[in-house]
């Protein structure tokens, strides 16, 4: 545990729990989500071929984490972190102007 809490820059056993609680309801949320979703957009888990619905399900997935886990880190009061997170994830995706945007025009930064 300490070796993540000095890769993390955190100090607390209780800024530590937090955070692996909110990773952990982010996932599950993450899939409760993408089902309803598919369901509304008029793609119902019966659809055939299944392996695309699969294929679909787990696209949507993705970008319904990465918004849970900051709405769900803020909650948490853990937003500083999620938020650096998911920065440093986006960039490495190549996807950095998106967290630039957000930073200048919502965050203003």
């Amino acid at each position: 545990m300490n070796r993540l809490k000095k890769r993390w820059n955190i100090s607390s056993n209780w800024q530590l729990a937090s955070i692996l609680i909110v990773f952990a309801i982010t996932g599950f949320s993450a899939l409760q989500v993408a089902k309803p979703f598919l369901s509304l957009i008029g793609i119902p888990e019966t659809f055939q071929p299944h392996w695309l619905y699969r294929v679909l399900r787990l696209v949507l997935i993705f970008p319904f984490y990465q918004v849970l886990l900051v709405f769900i880190g803020f909650l948490f009061g853990q937003f500083t972190f999620f938020w650096n997170f998911e920065k440093k994830m986006l960039n490495r995706m190549k996807l950095g102007f998106i967290a630039n945007f957000v930073d200048e025009k919502i965050l203003k930064k």
